[in-house]
């Protein structure tokens, strides 16, 4: 059985961002079940860019970024250890913009002592 959506899809829609393409991925992020399909495609994503002639790392920290901002409490973390997976440089690009979105320490404030 193939999961819906399939995780080349939802790396079309990471590579694209497009208005369109929040709007999808928003809606994917409401729905916990789907969250193992987004980490897939942003998995699938990372590792296309990861092996393309070009890395725009511009756009990778972007994403990075407007997931970190956009995504629930649930996947911050998820997202970071994806983020932290590889020390290819694509995934230190998504890595950097994902930290300077703040998402992690909005869900989990760091403690004072």
């Amino acid at each position: 059985m193939i999961p819906f959506p399939d995780r080349d899809t939802v790396a079309e829609k990471l590579a694209a961002l497009s208005e369109a393409d929040k709007s999808y991925l928003a809606l994917l992020m409401e729905n916990a079940a789907q969250d193992d399909n987004l980490l897939d495609g942003l998995r699938r994503h990372l590792d296309l860019a990861a092996g393309s002639r070009f890395l725009n790392s511009l756009k990778l920290e972007s994403l990075g970024m407007w997931l970190g901002t956009q995504a629930p409490g649930r996947l911050q973390i998820r997202l970071t250890e994806t983020a932290r997976s590889s020390q290819h440089p694509a995934y230190q690009a998504f890595r950097t913009g994902l930290s300077r979105s703040g998402g992690l320490e909005k869900v989990y404030p760091p403690v004072n002592t």
